[in-house]
């Protein structure tokens, strides 16, 4: 469960501005043959008539500086555009009597410089930005926030700043006068009576504060967004689209490693070509048919594992009136998937809300994985299910310290210390589920482990422990082979840190931090692989034969 950062599913609106604001802003109309349009240029306000022709598009740009004596003057028209400047009641009279047309300047274009600092290419890209950037908080409705949200009683203001990824929205920090919890249900209330709809209030610590709030925890401040701004954008066509095509690639990876289980049955011609690093020329792939139905079992438990996963978390979601998008599921050819990301659909209501639904799916699927896991151990060692039995090399148990102890446990020294040990589809399948389950607890990005983290010790904590699993996954600390394309699936879709909640300052309780820190102790377990001299003592896989 995560945010898509290579797709378009942002959780941030951008709202652009209207055609109409459009030609307000920077004064230019609509392009109509033959007829005069009457507009105003943005920085000086002056009204000029226009009239252009249909073939062509000029720019028209009225840059304006006060003389001496007050007066505007006028520079840089764009040529063979016809500008006529508008009269001024005051003079209308004047003109009037002296039946003199209004003037068109002749000369060469000038560009009266607006600042030393600023070209006029930076300005018209300043104004392009502004425009299409997402909307901003308007500055009436601040002065309205403020005179009716703060005051001695709750929070003191003393400073705005820009909020948000792109300064769309404010930033009121001051002094708390009152309980943090009390303060913001009292602020949210004022505010929806004051503006209804139209504003998100959030709740975060405040940025490079010099100490911590004299009555306890660190200092708050209050951001202020726009509802379009703050709020994900609802699930469209083309994602439900592309859910669809990943699902059914999943399924079919899902299938594949069905297939792949069964190595000792396969024809030597696909199985040469799938472990001969210098084959070349691909194999009939018609000869595979034959084991798909026997590769079903283990694509069902795989696939079992991945929608019980995404049940958890809607499970969590649904009291808590949150709402997720349909999962996507990544297919992945070693583990059948990199498991589904889910985006949630509403702004969280505060940390521990975060923390119970990023929990609930990897629970729920690990629970179905270790059941899967152990009865399929259990099979292993029953003779009336020798049938059913694959075979694999003995060195796959040392890919997870957990998992590899439970399995040696189980079958015994003798079983993991051969070649190939023969093992029921229900290990492969929960063996898979679990390391799936275990990747996405990690506590980095967006993943589940990563959302858990941030819910339960902020964003700080996520930062460092993000860095530390980067690093362990690209000296294949963790996870051994698996490393490389896990660490890759995480930078590319899942490395942008979960959007903050309303409430984003409220502490999670004791009992979560330690259901985090105890998760995340079994996931560097399961992920750990075992070293050969280890394994040799421990007796998980052939290392040595005499």
């Amino acid at each position: 469960m995560g945010t898509l950062t290579s797709f378009s599913f942002s959780a941030v609106n951008y709202k652009f501005r209207s055609d109409s604001v459009i030609r307000e802003r920077i004064g230019i109309g609509v392009l109509e043959s033959k007829k005069l349009k009457r507009n105003s240029c943005f920085l000086c306000k002056k009204m000029f008539i226009k009239e252009i022709s249909p073939k062509k598009f000029y720019r028209i740009r009225c840059f304006s500086a006060s003389n001496d004596d007050g007066e505007m003057k006028e520079e840089n028209l764009s040529k063979d555009s016809s500008v006529t400047t508008v009269p001024s009641p005051d003079d209308t009279d004047e003109r009037r009597s002296n039946k003199t047309p209004a003037s068109v300047s002749s000369r060469p274009p000038t560009i009266s410089p607006i600042g030393p600092a600023y070209s006029d290419f930076q300005i018209d890209s300043f104004k392009l930005m502004e425009l299409l950037g997402p909307e901003k908080v308007d500055p009436a409705d601040v002065k309205i926030i403020k005179d009716n949200l703060f005051g001695y009683s709750t929070f003191w203001v003393t400073k705005e700043e820009p909020f948000g990824d792109l300064g769309e929205g404010i930033l009121f920090l001051g002094n708390l006068r009152g309980k943090r919890e009390d303060v913001f249900a009292k602020l949210q209330m004022k505010l929806s009576e004051v503006m209804g709809d139209k504003y998100n209030l959030f709740m975060v610590e405040e940025p490079n504060s010099e100490g911590p709030d004299p009555r306890g925890g660190p200092r708050i401040s209050f951001g202020l967004l726009r509802k379009e701004v703050s709020e994900p954008a609802p699930t469209t066509l083309w994602q439900y689209v592309i859910a669809l095509i990943l699902f059914l690639l999943t399924i079919g990876s899902s299938v594949e490693l069905g297939i792949a289980s069964q190595i000792n049955r396969l024809p030597p011609e696909v199985v040469k070509y799938f472990t001969d690093p210098n084959a070349i020329e691909p194999p009939d792939m018609e000869l595979l048919l034959p084991f798909v139905e026997s590769a079903l079992p283990l694509a069902y438990g795989v696939l079992g594992v991945l929608l019980f996963h995404e049940i958890g978390h809607f499970l969590a979601a649904f009291p808590k009136e949150v709402k997720l998008s349909i999962p996507f599921f990544i297919p992945n050819i070693t583990l059948g998937s990199f498991g589904a990301i889910t985006q949630f659909k509403s702004i969280l209501p505060d940390r521990s809300t975060k923390v119970d639904i990023s929990l609930a799916g990897p629970f729920a699927g690990a629970a179905l994985s270790l059941s899967m896991f152990v009865v399929g151990l259990l099979l292993s060692s029953n003779p009336d299910a020798a049938g059913d039995l694959v075979q694999v090399p003995s060195i796959l148990f040392q890919g997870s310290l957990l998992l590899g102890l439970i399995s040696r446990a189980t079958l015994g020294y003798a079983a993991l210390h051969a070649a190939t040990v023969s093992i029921h589809p229900l290990v492969i399948a929960g063996w898979c589920g679990l390391t799936t389950t275990a990747f996405n607890l990690l506590p980095v990005g967006c993943l589940d482990g990563g959302r858990a983290m941030q819910g339960a010790f902020g964003k700080s904590a996520l930062t460092g422990f993000g860095l530390t699993t980067y690093t362990l996954l690209g000296l294949g600390v963790l996870g051994g082979p698996l490393s490389l394309p896990w660490g890759l699936y995480v930078l590319i879709c899942q490395r942008t840190p979960e959007k903050p909640c309303l409430n984003d300052v409220t502490e999670v309780g004791t009992w979560r931090k330690t259901i985090v820190t105890l998760a995340i102790f079994l996931v560097v377990l399961t992920l750990l692989p075992v070293g050969d001299e280890l394994a040799e003592e421990l007796g998980i896989g052939l290392v040595t034969t005499f």
